[in-house]
């Protein structure tokens, strides 16, 4: 099952995967209009390209090893950290421990709706 706008419950197991890049899958969980939130299971390697967006972006580390940039500074996280990316700011990642993390988007994220 695909998540749908203003759903009340989402059980995990019925979030659709997608391969959004090399050993990269998108699970939309739940949104609003003015929020969203996503879970990215990375494999160990993968990358999560420079790019940037209009919406504010608050990433949760849940489990593994990320070396990630924002606006030009990189540092290394790890289950626990959360990083803030305002609308506009270029952010990246690359797994260094296989891992999940979990983002939140304010407004919700138009282009990932199919």
């Amino acid at each position: 099952m695909t998540a749908v706008k203003d759903q009340i419950w989402m059980k995990d197991q019925e979030a659709e995967n997608e391969n959004v890049s090399e050993g990269v899958i998108r699970r939309i969980k739940s949104y609003t209009d003015e929020l969203m939130v996503v879970e990215n299971r990375f494999s160990k390697g993968a990358v999560g390209a420079i790019h940037s967006h209009p919406h504010t972006q608050i990433t949760y580390v849940v489990s593994g090893k990320f070396q990630f940039t924002i606006g030009g500074e990189t540092r290394t996280v790890s289950a626990g950290d959360t990083m803030l990316k305002k609308n506009g700011i270029e952010h990246g990642c690359v797994c260094l421990e296989e891992g999940i993390l979990l983002d939140i988007f304010s407004p919700m994220r138009e282009d990932f709706i199919h």
